[in-house]
């Protein structure tokens, strides 16, 4: 067998075994509070970080302006509630009309 399929079925084995975890646990374990709130925290400044390492580089230096603008305009729109096709337009629209302007 190839070295690359061996992986692949380790990695679809790997997967399926995290997820049948879940429901086989569930009644199981009990997870402290505090334990809970520090995993909630924890995928909070992971998503933060994605969020700040797609808004502010691109090819391994910084995007420019345009496109944290562009970002800041919609984390605004979204905690204002805005509809999700607002959110998007807005912020494409902030980045066209700054890249327009000349702003990079």
């Amino acid at each position: 067998m190839n070295a690359t399929v061996v992986v692949i079925l380790a990695l679809a084995v790997g997967t399926y075994a995290f997820r049948l975890v879940g429901p086989v646990l569930h009644g199981r374990v009990t997870v402290p509070t505090r334990v809970q709130e520090r995993a909630s925290a924890g995928a909070v400044v992971l998503l933060v970080a994605l969020l700040a390492t797609g808004a502010l580089t691109e090819g391994g230096g910084f995007a420019g302006w345009a496109r944290p603008a562009g970002v800041l305009v919609a984390v605004l729109l979204a905690w204002r509630r805005a509809p999700f096709v607002v959110v998007v337009v807005g912020a494409a629209a902030t980045t066209a009309l700054l890249r327009v302007a000349g702003v990079a």
